[in-house]
This record gives C-alpha cells, sequence and structure tokens, in this order.
C-alpha cells in the first residue's frame, strides 16, 4: 500500500514529460509562428480566399488527405523534390493559415503541395475529379468524384461552367458537364496550393 502514491507520482511525471515533449515545447517554439511579409507588404503563405477555403471543407469531407499528403521531405528523406513535387522542403510556417492541416497518412497519389502550380488550369482539375483515368492513364486507381458534377443535355447556349472530357465515353454526345458549387470550392482549393515561394527558413535556389 505505501507503493501507490510513488506509483501515482511516477505516473503524474511520465504524463507530466510527454505533455510537455508533445504538447508545451512544440507551442513554444511554434505557437508564435506567422506569415512572412516581403518589403511590399506580401504575406507568405498568402490568405486564401472564402472559395478555398470552403474548398478545403470539401477535401476534407471526401477524404482525400488519406490518400494524399502535403509535405515536401528534404533532399536527406527522400526523392520529392527529384519528382518536381516542389522547388524546396515544407516548414511549419507552410501550415499557419491552415486549420487544420492535411499532412496526409500516406502516398497512394502524388503529394498535392505544389498541385496548384504543377496544374494551374481549373478546366484540368475539373476533367480529373470527373474522370481520373481519361486524364492520368488507365493506370490510376483515383475514383471518379461524378457526385460532384451534373451531367446534363445542352440546350442552346452551353452552360458557361459546362465541359466535356476527351476520351471518356460516358458522357453522351451533346451533354455537357457542369460543376457544383463543391466542386467549384474544391478545385478552388487545389489550385490555391502553391507553396513555390521563398521563405527564410527554407529558400527557393
Amino acid at each position: 500500500m505505501n507503493s501507490l502514491p510513488r506509483l501515482f507520482i511516477g505516473i503524474f511525471v511520465v504524463f507530466l514529460f510527454a505533455w510537455g515533449g508533445l504538447v508545451a515545447m512544440p507551442y513554444l517554439q511554434l505557437g508564435g509562428l506567422q506569415p512572412q511579409v516581403d518589403e511590399d507588404g506580401n504575406q507568405f503563405p498568402p490568405q486564401r480566399d472564402s472559395l478555398a477555403e470552403y474548398g478545403a471543407e470539401v477535401y476534407a469531407a471526401n477524404g482525400c488527405m488519406y490518400c494524399h499528403s502535403q509535405q515536401i521531405r528534404p533532399e536527406y528523406a527522400g526523392s520529392d523534390l527529384e519528382r518536381g513535387w516542389g522547388a524546396r522542403r515544407t516548414v511549419p510556417r507552410d501550415y499557419v493559415n491552415d486549420r487544420p492541416v492535411f499532412l496526409g497518412t500516406m502516398r497512394t497519389g502524388p503529394d498535392l503541395t505544389n498541385i496548384g502550380k504543377r496544374q494551374p488550369s481549373a478546366l484540368w482539375h475539373h476533367q480529373h475529379l470527373f474522370a481520373p483515368r481519361a486524364m492520368a492513364g488507365d493506370w490510376s486507381i483515383m475514383p471518379a468524384y461524378r457526385f460532384l458534377y451534373k451531367v446534363q443535355k445542352v440546350k442552346g447556349t452551353p452552360h458557361p461552367d459546362g465541359f466535356t472530357v476527351p476520351g471518356d465515353p460516358s458522357v453522351p454526345e451533346g451533354y455537357e458537364i457542369v460543376p457544383t458549387k463543391e466542386a467549384k470550392a474544391l478545385v478552388a482549393y487545389l489550385i490555391s496550393l502553391d507553396r513555390s515561394y521563398s521563405l527564410k527558413e527554407a529558400p527557393v535556389d
């Protein structure tokens, strides 16, 4: 019985050290991070607009982070830079505007840290989301997000946001694909993923 107080004290000390190392120290080191401001007053990373912020919610709701990461590893830790996924490694400051942060859990698909830089075309993203294999090849295992779109018959003037996907036979001739608000938001978010700017702790050569 006399050992119980020691046991509880030991458990408390272990918990305290773990909390200090996992919560307190990172907060003290990174909690005050702010966007870097250049001499012209531009902030890096830039703040996303409301549509892209909503797109981050769509990204999370559809589980995109389970197949895609958003972190470029340094040269010693992998071949991310050689693959052209980014011009530099990512650092904590890159995520100061992100709530939550989508670091990702695995890479079933490519890293998306700079997908807005690599693929700046909104049309390409819409086509890819609707018919991944038509855009990336038959080897792609990405699911199609067709529920984010409406397929409708063209009546007179085509819809200003309407498009087709070359090589995708699922949409009959005379029909068009129209993105929903969620699709537009998701694409706006993907295009906003551009961390090609230079930071003092991770300059671009």
